[in-house]
């Protein structure tokens, strides 16, 4: 009994789901017959309206005339002929006269300036009172040279120098002791007569042979 309820239920689903598919394809058909479906196509896509644009041209006014060209025309004028009598200028011009002075003829030159050097004067030391004895025992003899700077009064004017050793230490200072005592015993040098200061070097020799 209960197997024939379950039955007549599904049954009656069945028909009233087909009943539903058959009524919507009637209600399709008939919205084609009406234009139903057309107007809900309107309405959602409504149609494109085109317009037409008339252009519209513009009627510019014409260019002006070009201006005229103006031919120059050349006229020609023959030259009149003037005849003007100018009488001759009379000269005016002032003539300047140069004299030219001769100049007074150049002094002869000066004649060169006579130099005469510085000499050994009165009561000159002598070499031989400075030999030192140690380099005499040793054999040491040599020449060294000294620079002095002599004044007018014939004494130096600054300590004598060293220029060229004698190659002994012991040599060297003994001929730096002699050109100091030669100070006051000098002729010094002369420029025209006159006597000026002056530097010379001095050799000073040691030599045993002397002896």
């Amino acid at each position: 009994m209960s197997a024939y309820v379950q039955d007549t239920q599904f049954f009656t689903r069945r028909t009233a789901v087909l009943i539903g598919i058959i009524a919507l394809h009637v209600l399709i058909l008939y919205a084609l017959a009406t234009g139903l479906m057309q107007k809900a196509i309107k309405l959602a896509a409504p149609p494109i309206q085109t317009q037409i644009v008339r252009q519209v041209r513009k009627h510019l006014p014409p260019p002006p005339p070009p201006p005229p060209q103006l031919v120059q025309q050349q006229v020609q004028v023959p030259p009149s002929l003037i005849r003007i009598n100018v009488p001759a200028a009379q000269s005016h011009a002032i003539t300047v006269t140069k004299h030219v002075v001769s100049a007074p003829p150049a002094p002869p030159p000066a004649p060169p300036a006579v130099f005469s050097p510085p000499m050994a004067g009165r009561g000159f030391p002598n070499t031989q009172s400075y030999y030192p004895e140690s380099s005499r025992r040793l054999g040491e003899q040599g020449t060294a040279t000294v620079q002095i700077c002599i004044g007018p009064n014939g004494r130096l004017t600054s300590a004598p120098r060293l220029m060229r050793s004698s190659g002994s230490p012991r040599l060297d200072r003994a001929a730096l002791r002699y050109a100091r005592a030669t100070s006051g015993h000098w002729i010094p040098e002369k420029r025209n007569g006159v006597p000026i200061d002056s530097c010379a070097q001095l050799p000073i020799k040691f030599r045993l042979s002397d002896f």
